[in-house]
Formats: structure tokens, sequence, C-alpha cells
């Protein structure tokens, strides 16, 4: 089975600088960053489109497409998941799940060799921009998850990976104050205000290609 050669991921701070396919190697169905599996599948980007008002000082739009020069196949090492419909929400405390290869620690360190994961609940808009929090710097475009205790939280080299909600990705990590700070959880672009912006971009691509057949 073929997954569509088109990605979604977050627009990285260095892309946003330097926004080069040549700069870009998806990988799927890896799991050990320091051993070679068999289990990989390595495509090269064909195209990328960032979001046309993302802004690098407020992260707002903090989204990106990346369209494939080959697909994608399914098999028991990599899988799909579905994106929310457009304007979905997710309640506040239920609880996601967010994986990467990012750092394990705060302080940095080195960054683990296979893939980590974690539960964490969402937290609302409100409590997120609250004087105690983020003080008014979550737009209506980001979602927000974590513990007030801190503690557990996406991290540096995250950035892009998923916040899974009832197997659908409500989130992509964007970005945050430290790592599992008390009173700050980690900040996600919120891909259901995306929604549309992401079908409309498919839709005139794949428009443009059949008008040129």
């Amino acid at each position: 089975m073929e997954l569509p050669s088109l990605l979604l991921c977050v627009l990285l701070k260095v892309l946003a600088v330097n926004c080069e396919v040549e700069n870009i190697l998806i990988v799927a169905g890896d799991y050990s960053l320091s051993i070679y599996e068999g289990t990989e599948q390595e495509i090269l980007p064909k195209i990328v489109v960032p979001h046309p008002e993302y802004n690098s000082t407020t992260n707002n739009n903090d989204i990106m497409l990346v369209k494939l020069k080959a697909p994608v196949y399914l098999n028991s090492y990599v899988s799909i998941a579905l994106l929310p419909r457009h304007g979905a929400t997710i309640p506040e405390g239920r609880m996601c799940r967010v994986s990467g290869w990012g750092y394990t620690s705060p302080s940095g360190g080195q960054i683990p060799s296979t893939l980590r994961t974690v539960k964490l609940p969402i937290v609302s808009t409100q409590k997120c921009n609250s004087s105690e929090s983020f003080d008014g710097d979550i737009t209506e475009n980001m979602l927000c998850a974590g513990y007030s205790i801190g503690g557990k939280d996406a991290c540096q080299g995250d950035s892009g990976g998923p916040l899974v909600c009832e197997g659908r990705v409500y989130g992509i990590v964007s970005w945050g104050r430290g790592c599992g700070e008390a009173q700050y959880p980690g900040v996600y672009a919120a891909v259901a205000k995306y929604r549309r912006w992401i079908d409309n971009t498919i839709f005139s691509y794949y428009s443009r290609c059949n008008n040129h057949n």
C-alpha cells in the first residue's frame, strides 16, 4: 500500500532561513539512529511549501508541507496517523502522545539513539496564555500540552514531531520555554487550524499537474 507522497512537518528554524530541498532527507520506518535495521525508507523531497504567513518572531503558522519525489510504502514498520478535520478541538486534560529523537534533558547532552515517546495532557489556551505561563504569546493557531509541574515534555531535536490524540495528529512540535519547566507546557502548531490550507495546497498542486498533462 502506498502512502500519499505528501508529508506534514514543522517549519524548522534552519529551514526558515534556508528552505532548500537539498537540505532535507525524509526517512520512514526508522527506530534506531545508530543502527541500520533494514526497515528504513529514504525519500528525497520534490518541493517544500512553507505556510505563506509563517512568522519567525512569534512562531505563528509554524507548519510546512513536503512533496516527496517517490511514495512511501506502508508495512508493519510504517503506518499513518490521520489528520483532524478543520477546526476540530481536543478537550483540556485529554492525553496525547508526542514522539521524537530530541534531547531527554533540558541541559542537552547526547540525543537518544532510539525513538522516544511520552504521554502529555492538553492544556487550555487560556491557562497556557495566563500571566503565570506564556502571558499572551499563544496564538489561536497553537496548542499546548504538558504537566503544570513540568518534568515531561518535547525538547530540542523534537521539532516537527507529531502530537497524536485519539489517533490523529493534532499538534506538531514547535517551540517552548526550556524543556519540561513547571508552568510552561510545550507549544505545538495546531494542525486542525490548517486542515483547509493543507487540503487546498494539495489540490492546487495536483490540479496544476493535471493541467500540464
